[in-house]
C-alpha cells in the first residue's frame, strides 16, 4: 500500500478501507487507539501504514506536534523492519547508521566520565564481590502490604561492570550527550518550581516512603560505581538499545527517566524522539516534558513499544510510571516481570501511568 499524503495527518479522518484496522465511531471518524476518543482531531496522528489513529499527547514518549512527513506506528514498523520502532517518531540524531567508536575500557576514564565518587567506597565498587555478602537493607514482600520496589543487583565481576558503563559512555558520546542521573533545570527552560505534582490533571500517585528509600539507594550505589546490570548495544536497525546483562527480578527499579525539564509548549517544533511526559498539567500550558537529548542516562536508549499489539505485550518487560516524590514529578522505569539475561528492554510508551499500586494521590 502506498503511503498516504501528508495532509491526511491534519484532517479528521474518515472510515478507512476494509483492509485497514483503525477504530472508528458510528460516524466513521477515527478514534485514538490509546484513549478511545475522537476529540482533538487536529492532534490525532494517523499511521501511513494502517490508518490507526493516536493523539500525539497519548503517545509515550509524546510528540510535541504532528510530524511533517510520513509516520508509521510501532506495529507497522515491526511489520516492515521485523523490529519494533525506537519510539513514536524515528530521529536521525538518535538512530546511528554506523558502528560507533567504542569508549575505552579504562577504569580511570570511566570513573571520570560518570563522575564516580572517589575514595574507599568507590574503590571497593571495582573489586570482585563474588563470595562477599552484600550488606543491603532487606526488602520483604509482606502478605498484608502491597509489593515494594526492589533495588537493582549489580554484576559481581568488576570488569563486567566497567564494560556496562563503557557501553553507556559509548552511546552518550556518539549521540552528543553527557551523563546525568537527575532531572536538570536549565535557564530558559522550565524552572524547578514548575515541577509540582499538585498540578497533575486528575492527581498523581505518591511514591511510598519505602520505595523512595529504595530509589535513593539506587542513586547512591551508582554514585560510588555500583552499576545496574544493563548493556547498551548497537543495532543497525534500532540504533542504540539496551539489554539485561544478568537476571533482573520483577519490580526492580531499572532507572529514572532524566534529562532537561521544559514546558511542552516550548517543544512544538522539536523533532526529538525521546521526550517523555513529566507533568500533564491542568492548565495544559504548565505541562512539562523530559528532554534527554543533551543530558541523560541509560533510559534514553531503552525502547518504547506499543503494548496494544500482541507482539508488543509479549516483548514488554518494563513499566513506565510517573510518581510524586517530595512534591515533584518523577518518571521511573520498573521491571514488570522477571527478565532473563540477554533480553532487550521495552517499556510501554502508551500504557497506563498509574497501574502500580500505591496508597494515595496528590
Amino acid at each position: 500500500m502506498s503511503p498516504a499524503t501528508q495532509q491526511r495527518h491534519r484532517t479528521r479522518a474518515r472510515r478507512p478501507a476494509a483492509k485497514r484496522r483503525a477504530t472508528v465511531d458510528d460516524d466513521g471518524d477515527v478514534l485514538c487507539e490509546a484513549c478511545g476518543s475522537g476529540d482533538d482531531a487536529d492532534e490525532l496522528l494517523l499511521c501511513d501504514g494502517c490508518d490507526r489513529g493516536v493523539h500525539i499527547f497519548c503517545l509515550r514518549p509524546i510528540l510535541p506536534r504532528v510530524p511533517a512527513g510520513d509516520w508509521f506506528c510501532p506495529s507497522c514498523t515491526i511489520t516492515t523492519s521485523t523490529t519494533p520502532a525506537k519510539s513514536a517518531s524515528a530521529s536521525a540524531s538518535a538512530v546511528q547508521t554506523k558502528m560507533p567508536k567504542q569508549f575505552p575500557l579504562i577504569q580511570t576514564k570511566i570513573v571520570d566520565f560518570f563522575k564516580i565518587q572517589r575514595g574507599p567506597a568507590a574503590a571497593a565498587a571495582f573489586e570482585p564481590t563474588e563470595g562477599k555478602k552484600r550488606k543491603r537493607k532487606a526488602l520483604v514482600v509482606s502478605k498484608k502490604k502491597k509489593r515494594k520496589l526492589l533495588p537493582f543487583n549489580p554484576s559481581e565481576d568488576p570488569v563486567r561492570r566497567l564494560t556496562q558503563m563503557a557501553s553507556l559512555a559509548t552511546a552518550l558520546t556518539a549521540t552528543g550527550a553527557v551523563f546525568s542521573n537527575d532531572l536538570t533545570y536549565v535557564p530558559g527552560m522550565a524552572p524547578r518550581s514548575a515541577n509540582s505534582a499538585a498540578l497533575e490533571a486528575g492527581g498523581m500517585q505518591v511514591l511510598p516512603r519505602e520505595d523512595v528509600e529504595t530509589l535513593s539507594l539506587c542513586k547512591k550505589m551508582m554514585e560510588r560505581g555500583e552499576w545496574p546490570p544493563l548493556l547498551v548495544v548497537f543495532d543497525p536497525v534500532e540504533g542504540f538499545t539496551v539489554e539485561a546483562d544478568r537476571f533482573i527480578k520483577d519490580l526492580t527499579i531499572i532507572t529514572e527517566y532524566v534529562g532537561d525539564v521544559d514546558y511542552l509548549r516550548n517543544r512544538e517544533h522539536d523533532d526529538g524522539d525521546s521526550m517523555m511526559t513529566l507533568l500533564s498539567a491542568s492548565p495544559p500550558s504548565k505541562s512539562l516534558v523530559v528532554c534527554p537529548d543533551k543530558r541523560s542516562n541509560i533510559a534514553r536508549y531503552i525502547n518504547g513499544i506499543n503494548n496494544h499489539t500482541p507482539e508488543g505485550r509479549k516483548k514488554q518487560n518494563l513499566k513506565c510510571v510517573r510518581y510524586a516524590v517530595d512534591g515533584e514529578c518523577r518518571v521511573l522505569l520498573v521491571a514488570n516481570r522477571d527478565i532473563s539475561k540477554g533480553e532487550r528492554l521495552y517499556y510501554d510508551y502508551n500504557g497506563s501511568e498509574h497501574e502500580y499500586p500505591t496508597h494515595h494521590f496528590v
